[in-house]
């Protein structure tokens, strides 16, 4: 039976809770993440990694931020660009990337909720710079200025639109990518693989296909260290 690797907690944060997670300075980031757990347990195409677990978490133009190749563990994370709790883990999901560099695939796939007004829009715009090879400059943008465009309901596109122009994009090419039909279509994809394996919200992480229940900051990197203890 599947168990889910996935924060316990789905409904909207709080202005105070999510200003108690966002507050704490980076130099103290350690203790930014218990806060965190604590506050929120209250009341370009890769070979596929072997077994078809961990494949069926995947699609050929899977975005990875990490690769170790086709037998090291993958991380799949679903995510959604204006979701509180991904902003929240963004960091910690940097630093636990760094930690294991070289070791695991790391992948991200669109997960862009109903509830978020410029979700689509953000995905839209990070698959857009994608195919210029700069998925990763607008994915790093998307989080760090999340708290200046999150929450809004009304239209980014433009802000987004700056930020290619700040990574240095071709804004002919992006403008065409943004308005294309098969750019949503490649976002709408990984939506619906999401939902077809059960993903309900953001983030999801799955782990060579298999999902466990996320209950504090260390589940993940716990369940990464079992898997490479297996190789």
């Amino acid at each position: 039976m599947e168990k889910s690797i996935r924060p316990s907690f789905w409904g909207p944060l709080s202005t105070s809770t999510k200003a108690a997670i966002i507050s704490v300075p980076a130099v103290l980031l350690v203790a930014a993440i218990a806060i965190f757990w604590t506050i929120l347990s209250r009341p370009e195409p890769v070979a596929l990694p072997t077994g078809d677990k961990a494949a069926r978490t995947l699609a050929e133009d899977s975005h990875y931020l990490d690769s170790a190749g086709p037998d090291a563990p993958t991380v799949v994370e679903f995510l959604d660009f204006e979701g509180e709790a991904c902003g929240a883990l963004y960091p910690y999901i940097e630093q636990m990337r760094e930690k294991y560099d070289g070791r695991i695939n790391y992948v991200v796939r669109y997960f862009p909720l109903n509830g978020h007004f410029n979700s689509m829009n953000a995905a839209i715009a990070v698959e857009a710079a994608a195919e210029q090879g700069k998925y990763e400059d607008m994915f790093h943008l998307m989080f760090k200025t999340q708290k200046q465009w999150g929450e809004g309901r009304e239209s980014e596109a433009e802000r987004f639109r700056g930020y290619a122009e700040q990574i240095g994009l071709d804004m002919e090419r992006f403008d065409n990518a943004v308005a294309a039909p098969d750019t949503k279509a490649r976002v709408q994809k990984d939506f619906d693989a999401g939902e077809a394996l059960g993903v309900t919200g953001t983030p999801t992480f799955f782990l060579d296909g298999e999902t466990i229940e996320l209950t504090g900051p260390e589940d993940l990197p716990n369940a990464l260290d079992a898997a490479l203890s297996a190789e």
